[in-house]
């Protein structure tokens, strides 16, 4: 006799580090733009905010697949708290004049129509993240950290905001050159999926 399995409890250490990861998000803009982003303390206090929430990202999901205990609202939850920690980065260095605006709405806007493009095919399957998406988070993530940082107080700021660019401009490539490819991986899915292929069955029968 076969039982069904049963998810893990939603109370457990990855998905208390994945609310915590939501909950660190005000304060980190809060004191990345206090005194418009021109206090040195509170531009390291932010960075250190943003590191720390950047580590509870990489090692929730680690942890709840190696104890076994991945749960739906993990599932939902975590990939929400990633966007709200690098999207509120992109928004706040944007108002601090760090970031260039057409950046951060490209950036908001490729995760916002990546997000509507898999409840589009759910329906016909999971869309797995990719190793370019990944590429493109950890892109991200360190640009993000450079650029936040207060550079002015550093040795060779100049080299470092140089750095910070450059891997922005590489994250902004990556960002879009995953967007085409989940785009064309979605087109794909839905067309060969088991419930395309009902479909087609079923047109198939009603046309004889």
């Amino acid at each position: 006799m076969s039982t069904a399995a049963i998810e893990p409890s939603p109370w457990n250490l990855p998905n208390a580090l994945t609310v915590l990861r939501i909950l660190l998000v005000p304060l980190f803009v809060w004191l990345l733009l206090r005194a418009g982003g021109e206090d040195a303390a509170s531009r390291w206090a932010a960075w250190a905010v943003f590191n720390v929430a950047i580590f509870t990202d990489r090692i929730d999901g680690d942890i709840a697949r190696k104890r076994g205990i991945v749960t739906n609202f993990g599932k939902v939850a975590d990939p929400i708290a990633d966007k709200a920690l690098t999207g509120a980065a992109f928004v706040s260095l944007s108002l601090i004049a760090i970031i260039p605006w057409w950046v951060t709405i490209v950036v908001l806007a490729r995760e916002l129509g990546i997000t509507l493009m898999r409840m589009w095919v759910i329906r016909h399957g999971v869309m797995p993240a990719s190793r370019g998406g990944k590429v493109k988070t950890f892109l991200q993530a360190m640009a993000l950290g450079i650029l936040m940082a207060p550079l002015w107080v550093l040795p060779w700021s100049g080299l470092w905001e140089a750095i910070g660019y450059i891997v922005l401009a590489l994250a902004v490539i990556v960002t879009l050159v995953t967007a085409v490819d989940y785009i064309l991986k979605a087109t794909v899915l839905r067309q060969t999926s088991e419930r395309s292929a009902r479909k087609r069955a079923r047109e198939a029968e009603r046309g004889h």
